[in-house]
């Protein structure tokens, strides 16, 4: 069997390889961590429209996300149900309120969001459970992944919710993102007039001749793409008829708002990008310092007679080697830190397959880069040189 002279070379000083490992790690946690708050807020932002129980979605013309509080006329979800593929069509209310806590009485912005509760608009078991309880006055379910500022999270607690009194029957897990804030409450169409029917001169009232997002559950094995252009067809303009999948879908459009008219994509890509440069300059040190200290014996084995590609390859099997045992480490602590940042921040850090290997790539690259770079210094490497002759 040959002589693994790569891996030698690295183990032979094992608190040197400790060092180098804890290094190309330091880089993996860097690039995992921004690209994972990044997807975070990218992936927070669509967990919502995720959960709606439906194929289609209406919504104002005007509404560019959601943030935006653009409501259209409720009228617009009948038409829509006489067409043929329409099993139902739910409508859904979303409002930002104070919520007060109840334990340091400071206030906080929560999103409220309501829906008739025989209508099974979040087909998710928790909330499905609460259907009637949810029917009882000044009642609602509270979001057990909102943050810690909120105060305690769970059923019997009774507080204020737009200086009114709301009690607490029960919790769900969704999580925050830049439309909900601290968190989310789940109440009746009902409780939700009585709420927000006045809410002063500085707002608009709200009623049940309009909604903020339409949500058509159609009959199975219809078209959903040629029922889409029906309505396109036949509804009035006001209204913004999509799917709710696909790459023309809702849940499509609402990421690509946020990913081309903020700043978040270009800024954490950024950081990433020094994770990936800082890297490469440490896994070059690490290499670098290693061809160093291994001159001479180098030098031995282009005296006698091994070339260039010998040895680009030795070193270029070395950077890989780092880049296999720096990863799972770096992996291992990200993942810990993944799981801290989505209960202090309430965002969907999420660690896909997919995720997984791209920056195993961006790992292995990083080192090969490096590898490439130290290795100029064994290719001209003189044995004559070394040994003085």
């Amino acid at each position: 069997m040959p002589t693994p002279l790569a891996l030698l070379n690295l183990i032979h000083d094992r608190k040197k390889f400790l060092t180098s490992l804890a290094g190309v790690s330091f880089a993996v946690l860097l690039m995992f961590l921004f690209t994972g708050f990044q997807n975070a807020l990218y992936d927070s932002q669509t967990q919502l429209l995720e959960q709606f129980n439906g194929d289609i979605v209406i919504i104002n013309r005007l509404k560019e996300n959601m943030f935006v509080p653009r409501s259209f006329a409720r009228r617009r979800l009948y038409q829509a149900q006489a067409f043929d593929g329409v099993e139902a069509a739910y409508a859904v209310y979303t409002s930002d309120a104070r919520w007060k806590n109840p334990e340091t009485k400071a206030t906080r912005p929560v999103r409220v969001i309501a829906y008739n509760p025989a209508d099974p608009v979040l087909p998710m078991a928790e909330v499905l459970a609460y259907q009637r309880q949810l029917t009882l006055p000044n009642t609602a379910l509270i979001d057990r992944r909102a943050r810690a500022e909120l105060g305690p999270r769970e059923a019997g607690v009774v507080t204020e919710l737009a200086d009114r009194q709301i009690q607490i029957i029960g919790t769900f897990a969704l999580g925050t993102d830049f439309a909900a804030g601290n968190g989310n409450l789940i109440m009746s169409d009902q409780n939700f007039l009585r709420y927000f029917a006045d809410r002063g001169p500085e707002e608009d009232e709200r009623s049940f001749a309009t909604a903020d997002i339409g949500v058509l559950k159609l009959a199975p094995g219809t078209d959903v793409d040629r029922l889409v252009q029906t309505l396109r067809q036949h509804l009035p303009q006001d209204v913004l008829v999509l799917p709710k999948d696909g790459p023309e879908g809702f849940i499509r459009r609402e990421r690509t708002y946020w990913e081309e008219n903020t700043n978040i994509g270009f800024v954490f890509s950024l950081l990433t990008a020094m994770g990936f440069v800082v890297g490469i300059i440490l896994v070059y040190q690490i290499l670098y310092t290693d061809v160093a200290d291994h001159w001479s014996e180098y030098a031995t084995l282009k005296a006698m007679g091994y070339g260039n590609g010998f040895l680009f390859g030795v070193v270029i099997q070395e950077a890989m080697i780092l880049s296999v045992l720096g990863f799972i480490p770096g992996f291992l602590i990200s993942a810990l830190f993944y799981n801290l940042a989505a209960g202090v921040t309430g965002l969907l850090f999420v660690m896909t397959l997919g995720r997984i290997v791209n920056l195993y790539i961006a790992t292995f690259m990083m080192c090969l880069i490096s590898g490439t770079i130290a290795v100029r210094k064994v290719q001209r490497t003189d044995p004559a040189e070394v040994f003085g002759l």
